[in-house]
């Protein structure tokens, strides 16, 4: 009989010696793991096998979303409604996923989005997921500290870019930038959508502290006894960077070399100040449905701000994506790569270095098999038309 464990088995199996597969000299891609590891079949289980092993006050922080989580499940909700459309006949023996990204030839169209919380599913969880990163080729954004320059030193540093939520005045900006760029990274991604800290009901109802992002959750009679240091509700009334504004991108690139990406935005218009205030690329991102309720999917948003920066700088996206299909959809409606958080972080908390890596490669699978299922065999030839609008 063949179980779900030896079907996956076999379908990795045949991508790593098939044609569909990009294979690097010298590698057998991607790697066998253990049966644990290998045990979840799609990123909803490894989510599942995350959800068994870690904290409930860590797992809300990671699933949830802002008040009513409306954005949260549009994200899901509207890359369910499109269908795709495609062709027949064409030649799929080989495909491609390779992408071009700021002067840097990836192998697929996949990054792993900047996200909180790591800490509370796993110690050193950025450090981790920069080792995960590294292994699969994938660029890794983070707010990176001194680690990074060792992992450079021990050969096990991914291209990543530096995240931030901004700086309110121009010197602490530039020192930004200088730093970053000191330091290898290969961008700057702002997060431009965190002025304050949101409502999120699951971390207020669970008076969840944020000093646990840096310390893990404590168990249940230290919680009992400690004093919150930054409760959730209180975390509230505390503001970022409320005065960033438009000319934070001329004080980006004044200080450095590096391009600088927009991530966070959602219209037409900031999408052609962006281009007009000089930004090198924009992330349509509602940051997974966790800063203002209510705003229109990533997905939905994403044909506008293509057509606003009219190809002038490449549009990127992240919210929702946990299929190959999701990202087909994206891709044919203009997207030049995504980014993903929480299924990588999910696979962190089931299985460690690993579980991410797992994450990122079961997505790659599913994208090439969907390319080849979709008579697409390039980015390239992904268009619009492969996609049929609700």
């Amino acid at each position: 009989m063949i179980t779900r464990r030896l079907a996956l088995r076999q379908f990795l199996g045949f991508l790593a010696a098939s044609p569909l597969w990009p294979q690097r000299p010298g590698t057998t891609y991607p790697p066998i793991y253990s049966d644990e590891v290998m045990g979840p079949v799609n990123l909803d289980e490894i989510e599942e096998a995350a959800k068994k092993k870690i904290h409930r006050l860590a797992y809300d922080f990671i699933a949830g979303g802002v008040e009513d989580e409306i954005t949260l499940r549009a994200n899901r909700e509207a890359l369910g409604r499109l269908r795709l459309r495609p062709r027949a006949m064409v030649d799929v023996s080989k495909i491609d996923t390779s992408v071009e990204l700021f002067g840097r030839r990836l192998e697929y169209p996949i990054l792993m989005a900047p996200t909180g919380g790591k800490n509370l599913v796993i110690p050193e969880g950025d450090l981790t997921a920069a080792r995960a990163a590294q292994a699969v080729k994938a660029i890794y954004c983070v707010a990176a500290g001194g680690w990074m320059g060792k992992l450079a030193e021990a050969g096990q540093a991914p291209i990543w870019w530096a995240n931030t939520t901004g700086q309110g005045a121009r010197t602490a900006a530039q020192a930004f930038a200088r730093r970053s760029e000191e330091a290898g990274a290969s961008g700057l991604c702002i997060t431009v959508d965190n002025q304050y800290q949101s409502n999120r009901d699951r971390n207020n109802r669970n008076r969840f502290d944020y000093g646990y992002m840096q310390t893990g959750v404590p168990d249940d009679a230290a919680r009992q006894q400690q004093k919150p240091r930054s409760p959730a509700v209180a975390a509230m009334l505390q503001p970022h960077t409320p005065n960033m504004t438009w000319d934070y991108v001329e004080w980006l690139r004044s200080a450095s070399n590096l391009p600088v990406i927009l991530k966070g935005i959602l219209t037409a218009e900031d999408a052609r100040l962006a281009v007009e205030r000089g930004a090198h690329g924009v992330v349509v991102s509602n940051h997974g449905g966790r800063q203002l309720d209510s705003v229109v999917a990533t997905i939905e948003a994403l044909p506008e701000i293509v057509d606003a920066v009219g190809g002038k700088i490449p549009v990127l996206m992240d919210g929702g994506i946990r299929r190959g299909t999701d990202v087909l959809k994206a891709l044919a409606l203009g997207a030049k790569a995504i980014l993903i958080g929480r299924p990588y972080v999910w696979g962190l908390a089931a299985f460690g270095q690993v579980g991410a890596q797992r994450a990122v490669e079961l997505l790659r699978a599913e994208l090439v098999v969907s390319m080849g299922l979709a008579g697409k065999p390039t980015l390239a030839s992904i268009d619009r038309s492969l996609v049929k609008l609700p």
